[in-house]
């Protein structure tokens, strides 16, 4: 990459993976509807698995198979980042709003960093020490704002959504340690698979309310499986390929702001003025976080970049990094999202 740019092509593959991961949370509420929480991620990652297990077998030349351990820490990573992300994240916008996701999502890759600080020493420069405590105080508006706005239930969903940042965090620091070796195609792969697993054992609870879903639901399920759980990362995948991780990045701090766009159009919700600070608030002091980045971008490039967000996907998600995937982990799958 040297001092050549990205091309068109990169970079739009990569505003389309942030389109596609911040697209879920506006996505999910919708089908909250006919469908319960938990059974939305059993159906959706069910869906993905068995699309990423396809394309892991059609491949002419397949990588070594992780090891014991690997897959372990690849299961584990994924029950993490995927079941108990989502589950988290499903409730939370039931509860809450698509908007709020949307802007609260946006502290998770500052999430990552404070764990890697704590897990693997690294140094936090004061650069990214301010993005934090930014990035808090818009995360500080936005709940607060739900309050007084939503009631309690709102203001639930809101601290859910938090946590489901910590859960993502702890997904990205894993899946870094377990995916060494391995490509993203079937680090996720992996991931998924224990994700769905995870899933389609809780949905059981909500067993007594299954109904079969109509013909728009079911629309939207397979719009979070195929666009937000596997063609989010893999656009992210091909743009990240092409630029520096930081170039990347920084496209993906599109997410809560497609979000937000997302929830207005698809759900008809309003954003109020503290609403909409604290958004600024946050996307300021995530790029506040990530001004360090730049200045390592010549040597990451040898190196593969995680995404700290979900997703929403597989693959939120899931953006700033997207929680939509582990080694995608980048954010997500998820998508995030």
């Amino acid at each position: 990459m040297g001092e050549r740019g990205p091309g068109a092509g990169a970079i739009c593959a990569v505003v389309a993976a942030a389109l596609f991961w911040s697209s879920s949370y506006a996505v999910t509420k919708q089908v909250l509807e006919d469908v319960g929480p938990l059974g939305i991620g059993a159906i959706r990652f069910t869906l993905a698995a068995l699309i990423l297990g396809v394309m892991v077998r059609m491949r002419r030349q397949r990588p070594a198979r992780p090891d014991s351990r690997q897959r372990r820490q690849l299961y584990l990573s994924g029950f993490l980042g995927i079941t108990v992300y989502f589950v988290l994240e499903n409730v939370g916008v039931d509860l809450s709003t698509a908007s709020d996701a949307s802007l609260i999502v946006a502290t998770y890759p500052l999430m990552t960093m404070l764990l890697e600080l704590v897990v693997f020493r690294t140094r936090l420069p004061l650069t990214r020490v301010a993005g934090v405590l930014l990035a808090a105080v818009g995360a500080f508006l936005v709940v607060r704002n739900g309050a007084q706005v939503g009631g309690s239930s709102r203001w639930l969903g809101d601290i859910l959504l938090l946590l489901g940042g910590v859960a993502w965090a702890g997904y990205n620091v894993l899946g870094k340690r377990a995916s060494a070796g391995q490509d993203a195609v079937g680090v996720t792969y992996h991931q998924t698979l224990a994700g769905a697993a995870g899933f389609l054992v809780a949905s059981l609870l909500e067993a007594g309310d299954w109904r079969m879903p109509d013909a728009t639901t079911s629309a939207l399920l397979v719009h979070l499986a195929v666009a937000c759980s596997v063609g989010g990362f893999l656009l992210y995948n091909y743009g990240l390929r092409r630029m520096a991780s930081s170039v990347a990045v920084n496209i993906l701090n599109l997410v809560p702001v497609f979000g937000v766009l997302g929830a207005v159009v698809i759900n008809g919700e309003s954003i109020r003025p503290a609403q909409a600070a604290g958004g600024i608030i946050i996307i300021a002091g995530v790029a506040l976080g990530m001004i360090e980045r730049g200045r390592e971008a010549a040597g990451e490039e040898a190196a593969p970049a995680r995404s700290a967000h979900p997703p929403a996907g597989v693959g939120s998600a899931p953006s700033p990094q997207v929680p939509e995937a582990g080694a995608q982990a980048a954010h997500g799958m998820h998508g995030t999202g």
